[in-house]
């Protein structure tokens, strides 16, 4: 008796591919050519998963591939008024929103994509928490351009570009630029308490204060000759009133007049000096 062994039949075609979850692993930090590497085998494995769980850990993977790229970012506005540790947070938001709206069959380069709205969140951030003085937006939106083109321009130039070039390379006029950089210190305007000279003093100890006996002054020339003009009842009213601070009962007890009488005479005489101040012509 033979015993004959069936093999099983095999379906015809391609062997089915089992779906399985993409492990989580933690991402080391990688530069230039790695990186790239690294965000274009992201990439190519995003276009195959179809589980959501899958697609959210490769997310996570290509933000922080990528992260250092972010930093580099932020670190291009440092010293303008706004803590490094923010702006870094700020452009790892960015770089979470443009990882989590990336489209795989797109075509797209990821950062070619990224880098845009990292930018974007950097300078919104800086439109509207960065400015202690606030200038008007388009010397905000302006200045922002200008630092980027002055980078660019550094680096095909050898030097610090002049306002004019920069004006030609943003194809704006000259005077807007230089109220731009005018407005630089509008992030971080100089203490008051800051340390000047030698160190003894502070640039608030510099600043001139309004002086009362220079208004004075000049408030006695100008009326001078005007109260010359005025009868010596009038003169003496006026000296007790605005130089002796009397009341207007005073007043009228001491020149023999009534105090309705008193109020009527003061008004006469301002109404005559407001008129010659303004009748009078300017000194040559």
């Amino acid at each position: 008796m033979v015993t004959m062994t069936i093999a099983p039949v095999r379906p015809s075609g391609p062997t089915p591919v089992q779906s399985r979850p993409i492990q989580s692993r933690p991402v080391q930090p990688l530069e230039g050519k790695a990186r790239a590497r690294r965000t274009d085998a992201i990439v190519s494995d995003l276009r195959d998963v179809s589980h959501q769980a899958d697609t959210d850990e490769l997310t996570r993977q290509l933000i922080e591939t990528n992260a250092a790229v972010a930093r580099s970012m932020a670190s291009r506005y440092r010293n303008r008024g706004i803590d490094l540790d923010d702006l870094e947070q700020v452009a790892l938001l960015g770089l979470t929103k443009a990882a989590q709206r990336f489209d795989p069959n797109a075509g797209h380069d990821f950062l070619s994509f990224a880098v845009p709205t990292v930018r974007g969140e950097l300078r919104r951030h800086f439109r509207d928490s960065g400015w202690m003085v606030r200038p008007p937006r388009r010397v905000q939106d302006l200045q922002t351009r200008i630092a980027s083109a002055q980078e660019e321009l550094e680096s095909r130039l050898g030097r610090s570009p002049r306002p004019s070039e920069v004006a030609a390379h943003l194809d704006e006029s000259t005077s807007d630029i230089v109220e731009a950089l005018a407005a630089d210190g509008c992030f971080t305007p100089t203490s008051l308490d800051a340390r000047v000279a030698d160190g003894s003093s502070s640039l608030g100890d510099l600043l001139g204060e309004e002086d009362r006996s220079l208004a004075q002054a000049e408030a006695k020339v100008m009326l001078d000759p005007l109260m010359r003009g005025l009868t010596a009842r009038d003169r003496r009213i006026v000296r007790l009133r605005y130089y002796q601070e009397q009341t207007q009962q005073e007043i009228a007890t001491s020149v023999g007049l009534t105090q309705a009488q008193v109020s009527r005479v003061l008004t006469r005489i301002l109404t005559d000096l407001k008129a010659g101040l303004v009748e009078r012509p300017p000194a040559a």
